[in-house]
């Protein structure tokens, strides 16, 4: 089959997953505390339904998946489709987003289903402030799960720390000595318009050149890594002294549109060609009447058809979309 290419000649071969839209912690900037409209478990994709998926998207050259949420380890025997993603003939490389707090509880069974790769996410390494930021008291169940997925021999495993302004400076440089330490990535995310409450302003975005600012000045030069892969979210930088490295996912400041290779399948069974985009493709209601794979191909070839340039972030003409990141899948 020919390959996903969109009509500004980008090329899809990476799929992320949402397994649910629900959540175990309510960080301030995704979730209202008392969030409550979570689709009804009827309505979510059986592990079934989003194997055979999978398979037709691979099919059309898919080969790098992503398990995310909500939070994904909320999805009872989670464990079992990493297995028959895993199985599939053709995926590559397989990983899964998490707030790490049921970690260690499920780390060995993601491992033994064939897990390798993982992003935990920590904004802090500060125990109140973490309570601040989710509204919960897990950071110690997070610290832990971490540590024991390195000594299960999880890797890569890269942290990804949302940056606030006003909120997180204190935090930037404690989060880059804790990876260096560890042999762990921190991947700092700029603060994007995709939380339920209307709180994003973009004067509360703490931008990537400040936090280079900020890493440079206190621990040592950063350079930028060479020959970086142009379609992978992340700008990468490796610390003069050999020791460690950090991301920037900088979807504000610097986007990264023009080489986007993701499209996005909700846990309600939507398809999306973008984060930010205000229509969806109902692959759910295709897959539960009874259509052929072909069909199901189809349906994907026209939703990355119709994928527009970019999200207009930086724009009098963007709109957020209509649902919260939490329901669209991290």
């Amino acid at each position: 089959m020919a390959p996903l290419v969109d009509t500004f000649g980008r090329l899809h071969d990476n799929l992320r997953i949402s397994v649910t839209d629900r959540c175990n912690i309510r960080c301030f900037y995704c979730m209202p505390e008392d969030a409550k409209n979570f689709q009804p478990k009827p309505e979510i994709l059986t592990f079934e339904e989003v194997e055979r998926f999978v398979r037709v998207a691979v099919g059309l050259g898919v080969n790098k998946i992503r398990i995310t949420g909500g939070e994904p380890l909320l999805r009872k025997d989670l464990p079992v489709l990493i297995a028959k993603i895993n199985a599939i003939e053709g995926v590559r490389d397989i990983a899964m987003t998490t707030n790490g707090v049921l970690l260690s509880q499920h780390a060995q069974a993601l491992y033994d289903a064939g897990l390798r790769r993982l992003n935990v996410h920590l904004d802090t390494l500060d125990r109140e402030r973490f309570r601040q930021i989710t509204r919960r008291d897990d950071f110690d169940r997070v610290i832990e799960g971490i540590e024991l997925c390195r000594s299960l021999g999880f890797g890569p495993i890269k942290i990804n720390a949302v940056a606030v302004k006003d909120l997180v400076e204190q935090d930037i440089v404690p989060l880059a000595r804790f990876g260096r330490e560890r042999g762990i990535e921190i991947r700092y995310i700029e603060f994007m318009p995709l939380d339920s409450q209307g709180l994003w302003d973009k004067s509360k975005v703490l931008l990537m050149d400040d936090m280079l600012a900020m890493l440079r000045e206190q621990i040592g030069p950063l350079e930028a890594v060479p020959d970086q892969d142009p379609r992978a979210p992340a700008t990468e930088f490796r610390f003069a002294d050999g020791i460690g490295g950090v991301g920037f996912i900088a979807s504000v400041s610097k986007p990264f549109c023009l080489n986007c290779n993701r499209i996005r399948l909700t846990a309600d069974g939507h398809l999306r060609y973008c984060l930010f985009a205000l229509e969806e493709m109902n692959v759910k209601t295709l897959i539960r009447n009874g259509a052929s794979d072909e069909e199901i191909a189809e349906l994907i070839r026209a939703n990355v058809r119709a994928k527009w340039l970019g999200h207009e972030i930086n724009t009098q003409k963007f709109v957020p979309p209509p649902r919260p990141m939490y329901a669209i899948g991290g």
